[in-house]
């Protein structure tokens, strides 16, 4: 039976994949997902994210630990927790004799959904598949087929909606229509989860975000708070007069000097006072630097991100 419905819809704990041959896929991962949210799971290739996805989709067993998917166990209580997930796989599986329709009316009866013509239309359309319902899917372009997906996962109305590399071979415009209907259905209450290698749409979609790194997961953060802990703004002072080095003076700052000399490059945490920024101005003016033009920059999540795993790589060495 299904345990009271909380403000968590998913529960990882301390789950670990070692195969054949004793590689370890995924090392101690625990991860509560919240109802309703868009989580975003970054890590570079062969990390752990679609073995960590597999296992709670029930398509991967687990060497260990426990997943509850909205009260339900996904081992014990298999049919009724897969029934409430939905998953749109990294890899293009679908039978390429089949038309549209038939495959979205196949995969909603597949969870013993009842009929529901109007809501499959809907979601058909919603992916711009509506045209192409009688068609069949090996006729289909590669950015379609990776649509139907999206239609299948969806065809049952799953509460909890994975999306590995969702926008994969989906050219700009659908990417965009995509991301709109990810947004309607959280607006609707569905959470999803996805995996991307377009860091700037997980910086844009989601509400929190895990990094994971050679099967660890090594940061789980708000988006926001993450970007303000963890990134860097810089402050870019462009100089009247070239210098040759940075004078003793200067050294406590954080100052580099570019190679023509022409301009100084001030790098500060984004949690830094501002008036540090107005002292250094004061400090420059007392040793006779002047500028003539500064704008300043703020690191983005793939800023963040690259610096994560580098140096979870460089611990791991």
């Amino acid at each position: 039976m299904a345990a009271e419905k909380s403000d968590s819809i998913l529960l990882v704990h301390d789950v670990n994949k070692t195969y054949a041959g004793g590689f370890q896929a995924l090392k101690n991962i625990n991860l509560e997902i919240k109802r309703g949210e868009i989580f975003a799971l970054l890590g570079p290739n062969g990390a752990g994210k679609t073995t960590l996805i597999s296992i709670i989709c029930g398509l991967v067993s687990a060497t260990s630990g426990i997943i509850i998917a909205d009260g339900f166990n996904t081992v014990r209580d298999y049919r009724a927790a897969r029934a409430i997930i939905g998953l749109v796989p990294q890899e293009l599986h679908t039978d390429s004799f089949e038309s549209v329709w038939a495959t979205v009316k196949f995969s909603r009866g597949l969870f013993g959904k009842a009929p529901h013509p109007a809501y499959l239309e809907k979601v058909l359309r919603d992916l711009s598949l509506w045209d192409r319902r009688n068609v069949k899917i090996k006729e289909l372009s590669g950015g379609m087929k990776r649509r139907l997906l999206i239609a299948k996962a969806l065809a049952h109305e799953p509460r909890i909606l994975f999306l590995d590399e969702p926008s994969a071979g989906v050219d700009v415009e659908l990417r965009h229509a995509m991301w709109r209907m990810v947004r309607e259905l959280r607006a609707q209450g569905t959470t999803i989860i996805l995996t991307t290698h377009y860091i700037d749409e997980a910086e844009d979609m989601a509400d929190r975000i895990g990094i994971i790194s050679k099967g660890e997961l090594i940061i789980v953060e708000d988006k926001e708070v993450l970007m303000r802990k963890l990134g860097k703004k810089q402050l870019i002072l462009t100089l009247r007069q070239p210098l040759a080095s940075i004078p003793a003076g200067l050294g406590s700052w954080s100052l580099t000097l570019a190679d023509d000399g022409q301009s100084l490059v001030y790098s500060f945490d984004t949690q830094e006072e501002e008036t540090g920024i107005a002292e250094l101005l004061r400090t420059l003016s007392d040793h006779s630097i002047e500028f003539k033009d500064l704008r300043s920059s703020e690191s983005s999540l793939e800023d963040i991100f690259v610096n994560l795993i580098h140096q979870s790589r460089g611990n791991a060495s």
